[in-house]
């Protein structure tokens, strides 16, 4: 009885097998039928990507980074396609490849199943390779301008002496040269700067796409004074007093030195570290002003550049406070409201100048009391100060708080008063 479904099997095998492949024909149309493929260009572009590069070359050429991609694709899978970035991976295998020309092919990987690569552009990509290689060159300084007269320069410094070179072959054997500049126009102390070196071929151009170690250098340079030369402090010279009330605050020198210099270096080297100006009047000034000054040069000595300063003089007025009483002026009030305050005068403790202070005149100063919108009634009030010279300060005033009484205005009554007529007598 065994036997009898094998023999079965056997002599209907056959039949089965057609059987299953129709259905599967059948199945698949059916699929198809209902999602059917469509052959598009890929949305996107679809980037290249370099694996396997040697770290010892470097890519010499531009290399074309992207590949258009045209795809066959069920209905369904274009929309993740087209929306997924990780779907289609391109890229170009650089490994075991040495320095040169090379042709490589852009190999693709995509995701969804049931796609099919009908074309791509391009099918493979050039490549050049070259070796990175290091060169280690000295460091050469460029110092332009010089200082002003009087100073000298010496040997310039650089720290480190040299620097090295890397990057691709044709590149790094173009740089014969590491050059660093310095400005010293100008200056009178020694200078030290950071500087990046430039890479400089054997006709004086810039050679860029190599890396330089150290990236930058220390560069100084020492400035001293010559012989017979020195450096000194001017000192501004005055006489005479500034106007009653006022005072000096201060006075400033430019240039605040200058090189002093002699034939005879003794001379120089016995100044006493600065040298004086004419003397400069202040004789009733009671503002601001500058003046260009002429310096005292002693016998045998002279000045590098002008011999002439400018010197800015500083006045301030003196400030001092005082106590003025000032009558309570009533203002705003109501029509038909009558007002009495107490007390009618207050102390104002004022600060300011001297000058202003004692030129005050009526009218520079009011105590004010606004009585807008206030009733009839007993009223504890602040006073308004109001100052006209901008340059005083209400301090205090005493008393702070007024007692203000607002009652209705009294009527005023007219007594006739009769008088004869004339050539009338009047009758007793």
């Amino acid at each position: 009885m065994v036997g009898v479904p094998f023999r079965w099997l056997a002599k209907n095998i056959g039949r089965l097998l057609t059987a299953f492949v129709l259905a599967v024909i059948v199945w698949v149309s059916a699929v198809v039928a209902s999602d059917p493929n469509e052959e598009n260009v890929l949305a996107r572009p679809v980037p290249i990507e370099i694996i396997g590069q040697d770290p010892g070359l470097q890519i010499m050429n531009e290399v074309v980074n992207e590949v258009t991609l045209t795809l066959n694709a069920p209905n369904s899978v274009w929309i993740e396609l087209n929306s997924n970035p990780q779907a289609v991976r391109a890229w170009v295998d650089l490994s075991n490849l040495d320095a040169g020309e090379h042709v490589v092919a852009v190999q693709i990987q995509i995701s969804p199943r049931l796609v099919r690569l009908v074309r791509q552009d391009p099918e493979d990509v050039t490549v050049k390779l070259e070796n990175i290689i290091t060169k280690v060159l000295p460091i050469t300084v460029q110092v332009r301008g010089a200082p002003p007269t009087g100073y000298k320069t010496q040997e310039t410094l650089v720290d480190p002496v040299e620097a090295a070179v890397v990057g691709p072959e044709s590149l790094v054997n173009r740089v014969q040269e590491l050059r660093v500049s310095i400005e010293i126009s100008g200056l009178t102390d020694t200078v030290t700067k950071a500087i990046v070196p430039t890479a400089i071929d054997a006709e004086g151009r810039t050679v860029t796409g190599v890396t330089l170690n150290p990236g930058s250098v220390a560069v100084t340079q020492p400035i001293t004074l010559l012989g017979g030369y020195r450096y000194v402090i001017v000192r501004a010279i005055s006489t005479g007093q500034v106007a009653n009330g006022y005072r000096l605050t201060n006075i400033f020198v430019s240039p605040v030195g200058v090189v002093a210099f002699s034939a005879d270096p003794s001379l120089v080297n016995a100044l006493p570290g600065y040298i004086e100006t004419e003397p400069l009047d202040l004789t009733g000034r009671d503002n601001d002003f500058e003046a260009l000054v002429s310096l005292a040069m002693p016998a045998g000595i002279s000045v590098v550049g002008d011999s002439k300063v400018l010197v800015q003089v500083s006045i301030a007025a003196i400030e001092t406070s005082l106590a003025v009483s000032f009558p309570v002026e009533v203002i705003g009030l109501t029509p038909g409201l009558s007002a009495e305050v107490a007390p009618m005068t207050v102390d104002v403790i004022l600060s300011g100048p001297v000058p202003i202070l004692d030129d005050l005149e009526p009218g520079d100063v009011r105590v004010v009391i606004d009585l807008a919108g206030y009733e009839i009634g007993v009223y504890q009030l602040t006073p308004a100060v109001e100052i006209l010279p901008e340059e005083v300060q209400r301090i205090s005033i005493l008393p702070a708080t007024i007692s203000v009484t607002i009652i209705e205005a009294p009527i005023l009554t007219i007594t006739p008063t009769l008088t004869p007529a004339s050539g009338v007598t009047p009758v007793p």
